[in-house]
């Protein structure tokens, strides 16, 4: 096949930049494999000459073109016209201001005329914020796919519902306009691909004749190889991007109210707060006790094996969870919460025990004291998990699925 893959909101290397990155990079690595993928992209950040070098040794064509100027809002009004007016256009446009703005019309030239050219089997939006750049009359001329990664109407309600929203009474105005543009743009494809079986009704919910294929994320083996033996001590370990919305709250929740009262119990306990990017609110975290927040690091896998727990303590955020998989991959046990456990059969009576739930702080604090006193259960979580993530959660599985959504 010869795909067009669009990944205007993201350059997607090097692959451990965030989660849009690590899973686009992926699966057209896979995909590249088998078929001929013409990369289309931005550089709205600073990328090396290094990396773009890189990322053309996994694409068959890399096509960067002009990315979009920043949102510049109107300076001499204030502030809540300035909301008013970004209100007015999603209300007349049916589509969100932090989308429109993207829309560079030498990228929809491109797009347009490889169309009309008929030089691709399929047309692929990585991300949802890209399928600005499909029209709805692409459906009679090439095969059209959406990666969705996660809902955007369903996240930002999720957000609502869980208090991790600065901007409350801005996201409940925006709330069902979010659900008539994800019912409009779903319609101009073929296939929408999701994550996980929530994402997958969450969609469903708005666009009921939608076909929906579940695609999850994936480890690489080699990255995050499986740890040769258990550290022991009292660690804790939460990763991810600082800066993602759903991660600064699950760092704030789980610093301010969890680990002070595992510290009552054990004092020497530590918790470092590993990812890129901390945001000043989290880098303020490490003004507590026994907490540390190191920011981007050389290497994850290494912090990750150090680490006697990892913690997932999500509060919001749909999809499947890389900091979920990466670490079971390398053997360290998880303690998570429903979101952050999402899409994983964990701790059900037909399964293996992979991993502890916990939702509340006192659930929290059984959870790691019970690991923390108990090495074979540690060994149990461990071996458990690794299994799974080795059976069903590569970046060659997810591909697989993936291929043969393109394909079908």
């Amino acid at each position: 096949m010869k795909i067009l893959m669009l990944s205007l909101n993201t350059f997607p290397y090097p692959p451990t930049y965030g989660g849009a990155e690590i899973r686009t990079f992926n699966l057209l690595k896979h995909l590249q494999a088998k078929h001929e993928v013409t990369l289309l992209t931005h550089c709205q950040r600073p990328v090396s000459a290094e990396e773009i070098a890189a990322l053309r040794t996994w694409v068959t064509h890399l096509e960067i073109l002009p990315a979009p100027a920043p949102p510049s809002p109107a300076q001499s009004l204030p502030g809540l016209l300035q909301q008013a007016s970004r209100f007015g256009r999603f209300l007349t446009t049916a589509t969100p201001p932090s989308v429109a703005y993207r829309h560079v019309p030498a990228v929809q030239a491109w797009v347009d005329s490889a169309v009309a050219a008929k030089k691709y089997d399929a047309i692929v939006c990585e991300h949802s914020v890209n399928e600005i750049y499909v029209r709805p009359g692409f459906q009679a001329q090439i095969r059209t796919v959406v990666d969705i990664h996660s809902s955007v109407y369903g996240w930002v309600r999720n957000h609502l519902e869980q208090g991790a929203t600065e901007k409350p009474w801005r996201d409940r105005l925006y709330l069902p306009l979010l659900a008539r543009y994800e019912r409009r743009y779903c319609r101009k494809f073929s296939q929408l691909v999701v994550t996980t079986p929530d994402d997958r009704r969450q969609i469903l919910a708005l666009v009921p004749e939608a076909q929906v294929e579940i695609v999850s994320n994936g480890v690489d083996l080699t990255a995050f190889p499986y740890r040769l033996q258990d550290p022991g001590g009292e660690r804790l370990i939460f990763i991810g991007a600082m800066d993602a919305s759903h991660n600064i709250d699950a760092a704030c929740f789980f610093a301010q109210q969890v680990f002070p009262q595992i510290q009552q119990q054990y004092p020497a306990a530590t918790l470092r707060l590993v990812g890129a990017r901390p945001v000043e609110k989290v880098q303020a975290l490490a003004q507590l006790p026994g907490v540390e927040v190191t920011g981007r690091v050389p290497s994850m896998v290494e912090y990750l094996h150090q680490s006697t727990v990892c913690v997932v303590p999500l509060r919001a955020g749909l999809g499947i969870k890389n900091k979920t998989l990466e670490p079971m991959a390398a053997g360290v046990p998880v303690v998570g919460s429903d979101r952050g456990l999402e899409g994983l059969s964990v701790d059900t009576a037909a399964a293996p025990l992979r991993a502890l739930r916990a939702n509340t702080v006192a659930e929290y604090v059984a959870a790691i004291d019970r690991l923390f006193a108990d090495p074979a259960l540690r060994q149990t979580l461990s071996h458990n998990a690794w299994a799974m993530i080795a059976a069903d959660y590569t970046w060659e599985k997810a591909a697989q699925k993936y291929e043969r959504v393109l394909s079908s």
